[in-house]
């Protein structure tokens, strides 16, 4: 396994393999790895001949100067971790790289960058949209990994990719989650034994809305207001918000229809803000 700092030796290493025919795989993260990562490094493994996992934490995707000094930073032990995968090479840029003297152009992902976590967070997106595109011309991989639990960023993403004809797949990965429910991510981490405990009500709020649609509940509005209260039944939880919205295209809807549906929340317990999503279809062998 090869670390690698500097842009252009990334691009010339991907370049040689390329000519040598080699399928590549890039999964993009901000460190901090854990067992969500570890599903897309494995699935990676299995579709490609060479896995990049690059590991930068992006300051423009962030809202809080607080949040940026905070989030959890350790290459030895990412790498640590990634040797164990058989990760061929970690591209870990410096920011100034990255966002070097005079960097002026950044990417914008218009409509379904602007709700959910678009609306809490702005600029966030444009921040995503930006450096994932840095990140696939660098390296132009056959394919890139990303998991189900950033909903939205996967459909700003696979909207850019479109949108831009970057000949790159994404590959979508289920949610990996902890033994009581709660979706696994780097900020868990900075959660106390209670809070962790208590987080665990997101994802049982979640089953709680798919198995009223497996009941025959369409509702939008009954959804959100189930989700809503079930959550905010835990006193540590406090909700920032709930949507329920075409999976694609994140818009509202008023019923669940025949395309899929997902149910999006995004809950803070103290200063830690988390995110969850759940996936719901009406089943055709219900009858409704």
């Amino acid at each position: 396994m090869e670390i690698i700092n500097r842009p252009q030796r990334m691009m010339s290493a991907m370049k040689k393999l390329r000519q040598e025919n080699k399928v590549l795989a890039l999964i993009p993260t901000m460190g901090a790895l854990h067992e969500g990562h570890m599903s897309l490094v494995k699935k990676a493994r299995q579709m490609a001949d060479i896995v990049v996992v690059s590991i930068f934490v992006n300051p423009t995707q962030f809202n809080e100067e607080a949040d940026l000094e905070k989030y959890p930073r350790d290459l030895t032990a990412d790498a640590a971790l990634l040797a164990d995968f058989q990760v061929d090479f970690i591209y870990a840029p410096d920011s100034s790289d990255i966002y070097g003297e005079g960097f002026s152009t950044f990417v914008t992902v218009d409509e379904v960058s602007d709700k959910l976590e678009g609306a809490s967070r702005p600029g966030h997106f444009r921040g995503v949209a930006t450096i994932v595109t840095i990140l696939l011309n660098t390296i132009r991989p056959d394919f890139a990994y990303f998991g189900q639990k950033d909903a939205q960023q996967v459909a700003v993403i696979k909207r850019l990719t479109e949108d831009l004809a970057i000949d790159t797949e994404i590959v979508v990965m289920p949610i990996v989650r902890e033994d009581n429910g709660l979706a696994r991510s780097s900020r868990n981490e900075r959660l106390t034994k209670k809070q962790r405990n208590a987080a665990s009500i997101i994802y049982a709020s979640l089953l709680k809305a798919q198995n009223a649609v497996e009941n025959g509940e369409l509702n939008a509005s009954e959804l959100t207001e189930m989700v809503r209260k079930n959550i905010e039944s835990e006193p540590l939880a406090a909700t920032d918000y709930i949507a329920v919205v075409d999976n694609e295209t994140l818009e509202p809807i008023e019923k669940i229809g025949d395309s899929p549906v997902l149910v999006a929340v995004a809950v803070r317990f103290g200063e830690i803000r988390l995110i969850d999503n759940i996936i719901l279809e009406k089943k055709a062998s219900s009858g409704i």
